[in-house]
């Protein structure tokens, strides 16, 4: 399975790697979250823009993006969350896609976010451009409300892979200690026999925290933590994921 590198971290390659959600909803309390990592143990942060009050002014996210590129120099995962996946606002379809494609084309971010339930056309086209523009597309599926059927979650991580998605990623809710274990068997059955790029699953709430901790054993790359504020049920502190992930190590 092959691995990807952003900047100097690389997915598929020892622990899961620890990334923070960036969640204010003015560009100077964003300002205020990216300061307060500087002293933070974590690999790479995810502009949540979807909490940004200015999303839909462009000018207004392109200077975010520059200033926190001034102050910033780790991967930047950009990321509009639809209300639909859970995500605090709604865009037209040809909107959301606009603001992803503007947000590569400016060179100030590292890697996009895009839902695999939105448009399959654009999302070919986009990751087209990304990779002119030497950046990384996460393809994504979220729900928050039940945990699909093992053979589903594979099914959406292999067309994600079909769709030429860099990194994929599935976030579940589970209902009860049987929904974890799906998703993680799920997890399993694409590490062994199905993954050809690196893959982030997880099940979501305390019910299923075992999975943000367990990914270097079962199969995801990457893990949640929160900072400041969390951005999804179940996310632990930085400080706890990176002792646990340490503890758990293979290597």
């Amino acid at each position: 399975m092959k691995t990807v590198q952003v900047k100097d971290v690389v997915f598929n390659e020892g622990r899961p790697k620890i990334c923070v959600p960036l969640v204010g909803k003015t560009k100077q309390e964003i300002i205020t979250e990216v300061e307060m990592l500087e002293n933070v143990a974590f690999d790479l942060a995810e502009l949540r823009v979807d909490f940004f009050e200015d999303v839909e002014q462009l000018e207004q996210v392109g200077a975010l993006l520059a200033e926190i590129n001034s102050i910033y120099k780790k991967p930047l995962l950009f990321t509009f969350r639809t209300k639909k996946e859970g995500g605090e606002r709604e865009l037209s379809l040809n909107r959301y896609f606009e603001l992803n494609r503007f947000a590569i084309q400016t060179g100030l971010v590292d890697m996009v976010d895009l839902e695999l339930f939105s448009s399959e056309a654009d999302i070919i086209g986009l990751i087209a451009e990304a990779k002119e523009k030497n950046v990384k597309v996460v393809l994504s599926s979220h729900d928050f409300f039940r945990t699909p059927a093992k053979e589903e979650i594979i099914a959406r991580l292999v067309k994600m892979q079909q769709l030429g998605a860099d990194i994929t990623k599935i976030a579940v809710m589970p209902q009860s200690e049987e929904d974890v274990l799906t998703l993680l068997a799920a997890t399993l059955e694409m590490k062994k026999k199905q993954a050809d790029r690196p893959c982030i699953t997880m099940s979501m709430g305390k019910l299923g925290a075992i999975s943000r901790l367990a990914g270097e054993l079962f199969g995801s790359c990457l893990t949640f933590a929160a900072a400041k504020d969390v951005s999804a049920p179940g996310q632990v502190s930085v400080r706890d994921v990176r002792s646990i992930l340490e503890i758990l190590a293979l290597d």
